[in-house]
């Protein structure tokens, strides 16, 4: 007991100066202890998302779940720390004005990591549909629609965050918005035919009425395959191995055939005139006989030959026939019609030249 009261009575005997350095000593060691418990959160909760959790979603048919789960877990963690170290600065006895200015700092910071925390879910989400697509429709897809998705959202988050920190210091978001909103109309008053350019390359972009590869003809009657769709323009390599460079809106707004759709078969057709004393049946046998001894004729769809119509000086009869890729048709015509000759010659069916007959009359 004697000691207690000598403890006691040197440590009223101490300065100013030593009781303020113990009663920091003390606060300290209190925002310490607050610090280690968030901590030690932090370190519970990577635990559970690391080891706990993936044992839940290993049940899943996808590895999406597993991506976001690793992405996300680093930011997560990192936000039970900064939340602890806004509880120990807060704890601390610093002037109102100290706290104030720490408090804004980590609030910043946490708008942060929050938004990095969306956007590492938004790129695992985009990165998942990307692939989703490439496989659906084949490779190149996803480069030419994720990337601007990316930009849009990114913007879109950045946004966000910088509205939601102006809103936390009561800065006035409305007037920024509003100034934001015409700057905007600004913009795009001035802008217009490249803003529609670029929303129409979105649109080919998701709806996909074709893709890179497949040959395309317009409704001005030029045709040849797609080499690049952008988001301003379309690239058309034609057969003379030139490129026609289509605005976007154009494009929306016409009509296109698209050859290689559904699939990349292709249908030929063969205008033959034979002699009106030819015998029409086995004209259109022979035709369809010849068209099966080309190897690059399909035998599913078969070859099939019509009579089509009467001409002033030929009867008109037409061979269609199917190849299996829409860029072999010219070359499987040429080796049809040359061997549609010969045979023509050997069965004697004659492809007249035209005939006119003139009558003249003597004048009365």
């Amino acid at each position: 007991m004697a000691d207690i009261i000598a403890f006691l009575s040197n440590f009223y005997r101490l300065e100013a100066g030593d009781h303020l350095l113990l009663f920091w000593l003390k606060e300290a060691l209190i925002a310490l202890i607050i610090f280690s418990i968030f901590w030690g959160l932090s370190l519970l909760l990577r635990t559970l998302l690391t080891r706990w959790v993936p044992r839940f979603t290993a049940f899943t048919s996808t590895d999406l779940d597993d991506r976001i789960l690793a992405r996300v877990t680093p930011p997560a963690c990192l936000l039970v720390v900064l939340a602890g170290l806004y509880y120990a600065v807060k704890s601390l006895p610093f002037p109102e004005k100290a706290h104030v200015l720490s408090a804004g700092a980590l609030f910043i910071v946490n708008v942060i990591v929050v938004t990095n925390i969306a956007w590492r879910i938004t790129n695992e989400l985009l990165g998942w549909y990307g692939s989703r697509l490439a496989e659906r429709h084949g490779g190149g897809v996803d480069r030419q629609i994720i990337p601007p998705l990316e930009k849009l959202i990114t913007i879109f988050l950045a946004g966000i965050a910088l509205m939601v920190v102006l809103r936390h210091f009561n800065y006035d978001i409305l007037s920024v918005v509003t100034a934001l909103g015409i700057g905007s109309l600004a913009i795009g008053m001035a802008a217009k035919e490249t803003l529609a350019n670029m929303i129409s390359g979105f649109t080919l972009m998701v709806d996909r009425p074709f893709r890179i590869g497949d040959r395309i003809q317009l409704a001005s009657g030029q045709w040849g395959d797609v080499a690049d769709i952008g988001l301003r323009t379309t690239k058309i390599k034609t057969v003379d191995n030139t490129l026609l460079i289509i605005p976007n809106s154009e494009l929306c707004n016409t009509t296109i055939i698209n050859l290689a759709f559904p699939d990349v078969r292709a249908k030929g057709r063969i205008n033959v005139g034979i002699s009106y004393d030819n015998d029409v049946e086995r004209a259109k046998s022979l035709l369809v006989e010849t068209a099966l001894s080309v190897p690059e004729v399909l035998r599913e769809p078969a070859p099939e030959a019509f009579f089509v119509s009467f001409g002033d000086s030929a009867l008109n009869v037409s061979l269609f026939f199917w190849v299996s890729e829409y860029g072999s048709v010219f070359a499987t015509t040429d080796k049809i019609n040359e061997q549609i000759i010969a045979r023509f010659r050997e069965e004697g069916i004659t492809i007249p030249y035209p005939i006119r007959t003139v009558i003249m009359e003597k004048e009365q």
